[in-house]
């Protein structure tokens, strides 16, 4: 929207420049006011004058905003002969617009004069006034918010005068201070500048709707001094130097030069490296001294450290923090009870496995880079001999024969911990009774027991996976040091679905009670195959099934029972529910030559499982039976047959269709009364030149007298089938259709009498092919 406004102003001034200099001069706009409050009322007229020759006598002038065109215009002719066209905008909604005077030239709208309208508000007090004394760059900088935006061109000028009071009376203006377009912070140089005098400020925001001013601010520029922070660095080591205790740091400073001659304070801050740890400050820094100890640390943990400085006691502002400074704490001797027990070995009972946990005594008690086990013999003083040096929390080593105590300590870089003495006993206390465990969640396992009598000093509760695999073989054990404890929930190195063998162990003063065990899951999984149905044996109405079931896993818990279910072919469905125990079942009830799937469900407590679909069908009737239904299926279909033949040979209307019934040449009655004068005595099969049959001649039977062309012309023939030759005609179907009906009634009238039961031969005629023959099959019908 604002590009197409943008293209409608450039398109009106083209337009006026392009206008010629008459009618560029016929019209003025004037307006009451060209800037105003974004939302007020405007009034504008436009005037043409008379000397516009070239324009109606009445013109019609219209007014636009921007690109829309504004009704409301009334217009009036003045004393002086000249148009007038007054418009008032109730609300200019447009920060900025053109409105234009135009009138119809021709068949466009033109612009004969235009003026632009800016709208928006006056500037805001500026407000969050503030300076700093920059003694690098010597310059007083100062900075504010300007406030909201006035849509309107608005100058900010920062201004300011020396004063000897406080700031009540003026003294020398200093000059101004102009920031750049759209920046909200000055600098005044050193140059005017008194550091240890007084001087008012204050900032003036300008535009066409009004002037504001913030609050005058009066300051010293030494006191809003902002300095440069020293810079962090690590103390160089000295042969007179003590070293460091642990978890302390050394660390010095060098100040920042050009306030050298400035009394100042400085603070420190430091966090740990590693972590997500909040900053610690420490301070206020002595004065006089340029190096300090930090103390209280976690030893050898890395820090980062900065500092800063701000003029004190007079006023200032604090200095940007410093660069970082990362540092390392030392070490100290690890502060730590080890809590052992021990085990020996069924196969060789001198060898020792020694297990033990730190617990720390104080919250930074030191790291631990290994542990020793040693052993002091008894009859060499002072001597002491390693039996194991080891980074894990426990050592497997062969004892002794005159050992029962051995000192198990861990050590550092710093030092090492108080040594703790682990006493082989063989004396055996009483055990714990009705150890059980059950399972809280999946990473979770509580095991409980009845504590003996009397009470143990504490119990070694030790567990993993059974059988332990080669990449778990470790097991995770806890040292409960109540006595009178009944339980304890475990939930370290749990995980769903695996089976815990669980040890505990009661712990004496001076002796060790027998290790009881349990098994437990935190959590069983469902079956994760069903057992494959197989079909043993089967009969007309049963079915005898067997399975084999699937060995037991580590993880899924033992199976509850089965269930079978079988669904015939009309998809009705049935069931029944087995023991865990079942290996086989017979279904009764079942269709003869009936089709059934059948499948089998395992459950356990944790869920079920579906095997795979077998599918079969019952047997048939046995073998006596099929032959009797047989017998009878046959015996019914010979007889349907026998009645359907007597049925069809003794019904004429059946007999004819199935056999028909072709007349005897021998026995027509033709021959009986052919008339004897024949046009042409010679008979000539149309291959050889016999003319097309014209005519068709019904024939009583009689006698039977010979025919002319019988005895003459039966070489001409004898090429024929029988029935053929017998119907044999001569003659032209065209020349016969063309003789008189008179001579037609002759010929039939000719002829024996008739008689009143006889036999009349019909002869069907079919058009005569192009070799001019005709076969003609006779249909024997009862008169």
């Amino acid at each position: 929207m604002a590009r197409l406004r943008t293209c409608s102003l450039t398109w009106a001034a083209l337009i006026i420049l392009l206008l010629p200099g008459s009618l560029e001069e016929c019209g003025h706009i004037s307006v009451s006011a060209p800037i105003v409050h974004l939302g007020d009322p405007i009034t504008a007229s436009c005037i043409i004058k008379q000397n516009c020759s070239h324009l109606d006598l009445e013109p019609q002038i219209l007014w636009r905003l921007g690109a829309e065109l504004q009704p409301g215009g009334r217009q009036q002719r003045l004393s002086d002969g000249s148009q007038q066209s007054t418009i008032t905008l109730p609300h200019l909604n447009h920060t900025r617009a053109f409105l234009s005077c135009c009138l119809n030239w021709g068949n466009s709208l033109q612009i004969l004069d235009q003026v632009e309208l800016r709208a928006g508000y006056p500037p805001a007090v500026p407000r969050n006034l503030s300076c700093l004394m920059n003694l690098t760059t010597s310059s007083l900088i100062c900075q504010w918010e300007p406030g909201p935006e006035t849509h309107l061109p608005t100058s900010f000028t920062l201004k300011s005068f020396k004063s000897r009071g406080n700031c009540q009376t003026q003294g020398d203006s200093i000059m101004d201070c102009v920031p750049e377009d759209g920046q909200s912070h000055c600098s005044i140089p050193r140059r005017h500048l008194l550091l240890y005098q007084n001087m008012g400020i204050w900032v003036q925001a300008e535009n066409a709707l009004g002037t504001s001013m913030s609050p005058q601010l009066c300051l010293e520029p030494m006191d809003v001094v902002k300095l440069e922070p020293p810079m962090l660095r690590t103390m160089d080591p000295s042969p007179e130097a003590a070293p460091p205790q642990a978890g302390c740091l050394q660390l010095c400073w060098e100040p920042w030069q050009p306030a050298l001659h400035i009394n100042q304070k400085c603070e420190l801050r430091h966090k740990p490296q590693s972590g997500e740890a909040s900053w610690a400050l420490v301070g206020p820094l002595p004065l006089e001294a340029l190096r300090y100890e930090l103390c209280g640390l976690l030893p050898a943990t890395a820090y980062t450290l900065q500092i800063r400085c701000i003029r004190w006691p007079l006023p200032g502002h604090w200095s940007n923090w410093s660069p970082s400074l990362e540092l390392r704490t030392t070490e100290r001797a690890p502060a730590v009870r080890l809590n052992t027990w021990w085990r020996q070995r069924q196969l060789d009972p001198r060898t020792v496995q020694l297990f033990w946990k730190p617990v720390p005594l104080e919250e930074d008690s030191g790291q631990i880079q290994g542990y020793v086990v040693s052993w002091r013999p008894s009859g060499q003083a002072g001597a002491i001999l390693p039996l194991c040096n080891t980074t894990e929390l426990s050592c497997t080593f062969p004892l002794p024969s005159e050992a029962q105590e051995v000192a198990l300590v861990a050590y550092n870089s710093a030092g090492t911990s108080c040594p703790t003495p682990v006493v082989f006993s063989e004396s055996r206390g009483p055990a714990l009774t009705r150890l059980h465990a059950m399972a809280r969640d999946p990473h979770s396992l509580w095991v409980g027991w009845e504590p003996p009598s009397p009470w143990p000093r504490g119990y070694v509760i030790e567990w993993g996976l059974s059988p332990p695999s080669t990449s778990n073989s470790n097991k995770t054990w806890r040292m409960e040091q109540n006595g009178s404890a009944t339980g304890f929930l475990l939930q370290e190195n749990i995980r769903p679905f695996q089976l815990y063998e669980i040890t505990v162990t009661p712990l004496y003063q001076d002796a060790m009670g027998p290790s009881q065990h349990v098994y437990a899951y935190s959590q069983e999984m469902a079956p994760r195959h069903a057992p494959e149905l197989h079909l043993k044996h089967i009969g007309k109405t049963w079915a005898q099934l067997e399975w084999v079931p699937e060995p037991p896993e580590l993880g899924k818990s033992p199976l509850t029972h089965y269930t079978i279910f079988w669904t015939n072919a009309q998809n009705q469905s049935f069931s029944t529910i087995l023991n865990a125990s079942s290996r086989g079942f017979v279904l009764h009830g079942l269709e003869p030559a009936s089709l059934y799937h059948i499948h089998l469900m395992a459950a356990s407590q944790a869920g079920a499982t579906n095997g795979t679909v077998l599918t079969l069908m019952t047997l048939i009737p046995e073998g006596s039976e099929l032959h009797i239904l047989l017998g009878l299926f046959g015996l019914l279909l010979l007889l349907s047959c026998l009645c359907g033949t007597a049925w069809l040979c003794c019904s004429p209307s059946r007999k004819n269709p199935l056999w028909p019934s072709v007349p005897d040449p021998a026995h027509s009655s033709l021959g009986s009364w052919v008339p004897t004068i024949m046009e042409e005595e010679a008979f000539q099969l149309p291959g050889l030149g016999m003319p097309p049959i014209t005519k068709l001649t019904v024939l009583e039977e009689d006698e039977k007298k010979p025919l002319p062309w019988e005895s003459h012309n039966s070489s001409e023939t004898c090429g024929l089938p029988t029935l053929v030759q017998t119907y044999v005609l001569q003659g032209d179907l065209r020349a016969a259709s063309a003789q008189p009906q008179s001579q037609s009634s002759t010929s039939n009238q000719a002829g024996p009498p008739r008689q009143s039961s006889y036999f009349k031969d019909q002869i069907m005629l079919h058009p005569a092919p192009p070799n001019g023959l005709l076969y003609l099959f006779p249909i024997t019908s009862v008169l």
